[in-house]
């Protein structure tokens, strides 16, 4: 007999918690149509009481996703409760995710509550929950240095008021796999009412070790759900990777036993458009998805793979969506085949205008390369969903001139509220030079805390993306721009982060 092991992604939620890696609502639909196209069980869409934008996010993803189980975080009061289950209303499957401190330095530095008022919230926040919604999710925050005596009272009592999944975040990323496994084992074993409820576990990756806990926590702790990110995204040293723990219960089958829901023929598709959404760029050497994750460069290993892949592959490639075949379309393909090829992509327009519109785009490009990418598929589709976002700055033209010797110069023509405008000026080089005629007309005055450049796929005929994050009275935006010319991208990515800066859409940071 096997048991199922439920993923619950958060990308949506504590990925975007990642400093820069706020996403538009069209960035969080597409995400969250390819989380169901993954078979993800449950998706926590957002914050729903953080901001009216978050809110809107959830209860459009609740719209739209009908497979998969769409969850919202509250805070354990009746306002931010009322708030997630009124944007959950529209979902075919919801789920109420409560959280409350309950570690002595939380309760005491952040709370200011004393154990015995925290006890009393969390059993009436519960309370409240499960009159307005049947899935209730209840977390501890920093439960793995929550005192066990107290942990216990206060679970056993939300279980009590209806509480039908109990997740133990380690919220800091300090646990140890084996600590942390029979941490949850213990629990378990002392509740008397532990198994009126699925255990969950959501562990954070400070010290590199957040699969191998959530790990232990499944085999040691007996947890049936992982909460995860795609890309292990996340705030500080980010999350559990979704991509790491599913293939390891996949492949590991013989010493977990467990079945998995999960389509991971689609997982691929899934890192590759949260990197490209939020510009967080997978490392080549990362597990499953790095770019470099089933080359082999060594003449023994070479040698092996050619004679029986599973001498060094314990994966197939092509089980996580890796292709041989990557080019997919050519200046000579049709409309139909692009619109197919978005939608095999995960890729939904709102409109026949907007294919039409990203259609022209693939075809501008598919003149300036003689070969067209996934990825290249994806930035235009990027691009295009930004643009629907009636956005502040949008990207005309750019020239610009530099030779050895001399200072570059740059001209930048751009829209503002949809009036076009030109900025010029010179610089260190024809990036700097382009990024300062923009900012000579915007004077934001941000500051530029990171720029990096990744090809998005080989050759020097590969479209460069470029991430810009820009920090202004304590908000970090990311800006991702693409396109052959790295000149143009840094600039159309200069004014994505333009964007998102001036947006007022305010946020409640939240762990759990």
């Amino acid at each position: 007999m096997t048991d199922k092991l439920i993923i619950f992604d958060t990308t949506l939620r504590d990925g975007e918690q990642s400093p820069g890696a706020s996403m538009t609502k069209d960035e969080k639909l597409r995400i969250a149509r390819q989380l169901e196209r993954l078979k993800v069980d449950v998706i926590e869409a957002g914050f729903a009481a953080s901001s009216n934008g978050d809110f809107e996010c959830v209860k459009a993803i609740a719209e739209v996703v009908k497979d998969s189980t769409v969850c919202s975080l509250a805070r354990a009061n009746d306002r931010d409760i009322s708030r997630a289950a009124e944007a959950l209303k529209p979902a075919a499957s919801g789920r109420l995710h409560l959280f409350l401190a309950t570690s002595a330095l939380h309760m005491e530095k952040k709370l200011r509550m004393t154990p015995d008022q925290v006890f009393e919230q969390a059993k009436l926040s519960v309370r409240f929950a499960k009159n307005l919604m049947g899935d209730i999710e209840f977390s501890p925050e920093d439960g793995y240095r929550s005192d066990p005596d107290f942990l216990c009272r206060v679970l056993e009592a939300v279980i009590n008021e209806g509480a039908t999944t109990i997740n133990v975040p380690d919220t800091v990323g300090y646990a140890i796999p084996e600590l942390y496994g029979n941490f949850i084992k213990n629990l378990r074993e002392r509740i008397p009412n532990s198994d009126k409820a699925i255990w969950s576990v959501h562990c954070h990756n400070d010290l590199g070790m957040a699969v191998a806990n959530s790990l232990a926590g499944v085999k040691i702790g007996g947890a049936r759900q992982v909460e995860c990110t795609i890309n292990g995204l996340g705030e500080r040293a980010g999350n559990c990777s979704l991509e790491e723990v599913v293939m390891a219960v996949k492949t590991r089958k013989d010493y977990f036993g467990l079945d998995l829901g999960i389509d991971t023929q689609h997982i691929l598709a899934a890192s590759r458009m949260v990197s490209q959404t939020t510009g967080f760029v997978v490392q080549p050497n990362k597990a499953v998805v790095g770019a470099n994750a089933f080359a082999h460069a060594s003449g023994i290993h070479q040698d092996g793979v050619l004679k029986a892949r599973d001498t060094y592959e314990i994966m197939r490639a092509e089980d996580v969506g890796w292709s041989a075949n990557k080019i997919v379309l050519g200046k000579l393909s049709g409309r139909n085949a692009f619109k197919q090829r978005l939608l095999e992509l995960g890729v939904a327009m709102e409109s026949e205008a907007d294919i039409n519109n990203a259609f022209a785009k693939f075809k501008e490009l598919a003149d300036r390369k003689s070969e067209i990418f996934d990825e290249d598929i994806l930035a235009l589709a990027s691009d295009e969903s930004a643009s629907h976002d009636n956005e502040q700055y949008g990207f005309v033209s750019l020239s610009q001139h530099s030779e050895t010797g001399e200072r570059p110069q740059a001209s930048v023509v751009f829209t503002v509220a949809g009036k076009e405008v030109k900025g010029e000026s010179d610089g260190n080089g024809p990036v700097d030079a382009s990024l300062k005629a923009i900012e000579s007309h915007v004077k934001s005055g941000a500051e530029m805390v990171l720029y990096s450049v990744n090809a998005i796929s080989g050759s020097t005929e590969s479209q460069g993306e470029v991430t810009v994050r820009l920090q202004n009275s304590g908000r970090v935006v990311n800006g991702v721009g693409a396109d052959p010319d790295i000149v143009v991208a840094s600039a159309k990515a200069y004014l994505s982060a333009l964007n998102k800066l001036q947006s007022k859409a305010d946020r409640v940071a939240a762990q759990g």
